[in-house]
């Protein structure tokens, strides 16, 4: 799960000192305020790990990947050259993590269930993209690379902290001759020859291992969402997401189901496939009544989705239905397949929704929260989402401390981050101005309206 989040120089923000996220976090706020920028290094960072470019610093994409960033000198704040952008993460591990002396494994030198990473990167001078240094965080223990100087491809490999011993602990060199180190492995791994070169340094590999580990359980939806089918080919694959439009939607719960997986919706309740569970929320969000897919003949890989709007209709095809269940469809299917501990971001999942539906969203979220250990991070106008989440804070359906919720705006030097400061009740206590628009002005211009047209009308 991640705790924490720092951005320094990244596209319209200058810097975000220390954002903590909760097991829900919500960013609200205007157009064109950043919002979408937060999950967009996320997902930056996640489509860099899993290239198989070992040499390249950071993947911005292309228009077939999670987030098409162009170039580093349009992710610079500003643009500026040359740039430099930082950023910093905290997360809590699944379990926690040990690391045995290598002279005797049943000696622990750190131990932990947290980590914590920092980087720092830009241009070299030119135009090449470089690593100015990396760090990770276990315990009271920090372990970095730097680059030497202000430029070049020199690095060294430095530790603070102390072991659980508390002994002061200091990499062991090898025998054999002194050599610099090269660039880090894209931007977060330390290159081979440390573990060459130190007898002791063997254990930086898991914290790059446990790295890779939180961005591959970093799920992402978009705010398109795929239109629906009259027919769906299954190969039987399984697929890995819902992919970025939701394109994959069918395919996971047929998978999930030839595999007979089941959730859990509750303690003590019966288990459920993911299909029932899908159909379960939509019909407590009240679109429809039933819910099934099924293939066109048995034994034939072409399948269809069929809905029952009503207890008394007929099944129809989800072609034939308003958009909202094609829409929000990626978005419980990808709540509960992915694993349990998955990291969701969902950007703008209310779009095509009635605000009713919109309210209901909260509730399958803090559902997936408290049954699947699901974190969700959410970009959102709704403001029906947030006063769902306010009344199930309010009725302690959830804590405030599991929350953690935002306003973004736009100023003159680039956009701000407000903490929403909730209390146990529910409500927000430093309501930002304008947060949804100015809904007094816009009441006291429809009564001002409307006694004009009153007197025009006795005249």
């Amino acid at each position: 799960m991640l705790t924490r989040l720092s951005i320094g120089n990244f596209k319209s923000w200058k810097r975000i000192k220390e954002m903590r996220l909760g097991q829900i976090t919500g960013l609200f706020g205007t157009n064109s305020s950043g919002k979408t920028s937060i999950l967009q290094l996320l997902l930056m960072l996640k489509q860099t790990i899993e290239s198989s470019d070992r040499a390249q610093v950071l993947e911005f994409g292309d228009e077939k990947s999670l987030t098409n960033l162009g170039s580093f000198r349009d992710v610079v704040y500003g643009h500026e050259k040359p740039g430099m952008v930082d950023f910093s993460l905290d997360w809590k591990l699944a379990k926690p993590l040990f690391v045995s002396d290598p002279k005797s494994k049943t000696r622990t030198l750190f131990s932990g269930d947290q980590l914590a990473f920092r980087c720092s990167l830009g241009e070299d001078g030119g135009d090449r993209l470089t690593v100015s240094h990396l760090v990770y965080d276990l315990g009271n223990s920090h372990f970095s690379l730097r680059r030497k100087g202000q430029s070049g491809a020199k690095y060294e490999l430095t530790a603070q902290g102390v072991t659980n011993q508390g002994e002061e602990f200091r990499f062991v060199r090898a025998p054999g001759r002194v050599w610099d180190w090269p660039a880090p492995v894209k931007f977060y791994g330390f290159p081979d020859q440390v573990y060459a070169y130190f007898q002791n340094a063997g254990f930086l590999s898991k914290l790059q291992l446990e790295f890779e580990h939180l961005f591959g359980r970093l799920y992402y939806l978009g705010p398109l969402r795929e239109f629906p089918q009259r027919h769906y080919a299954w190969k039987g694959s399984e697929p890995a997401d819902m992919g970025r439009r939701g394109e994959r939607v069918v395919d996971a719960m047929l998978a999930s189901k030839q595999r007979g997986r089941h959730i859990s919706p509750g303690y003590k309740k019966r288990k459920e496939t993911l299909e029932e569970r899908v159909a379960h929320w939509l019909k407590v969000l009240g679109l429809i009544h039933d819910f099934r897919v099924e293939p066109i003949a048995e034994g034939n890989n072409i399948y269809q989705v069929r809905v029952q709007r009503t207890p008394s209709s007929a099944y129809v095809l989800i072609t034939d239905v308003g958009f909202g269940v094609s829409q929000i469809l990626p978005v419980l299917v990808l709540c509960y397949y992915v694993p349990p501990g998955s990291i969701i971001l969902l950007e703008q999942p209310e779009i095509h929704l009635h605000p009713s539906v919109q309210s209901g969203l909260a509730d399958v979220f803090i559902d997936a929260m408290k049954n699947r250990n699901v974190q969700i991070v959410v970009e959102s106008h709704s403001e029906h989402l947030l006063r769902r989440l306010q009344r199930r804070i309010a009725e302690q359906e959830i804590m405030p401390e599991q929350t953690a919720l935002y306003f973004c705006e736009v100023t003159e030097t680039g956009s701000r981050l407000q903490g929403l400061d909730v209390d146990l009740f529910g409500t927000i206590r430093n309501w930002p101005k304008d947060f949804f628009g100015d809904e007094f002005s816009e009441m006291a211009a429809i009564t001002k309206a409307a006694m004009e047209r009153k007197k025009e009308q006795q005249a």
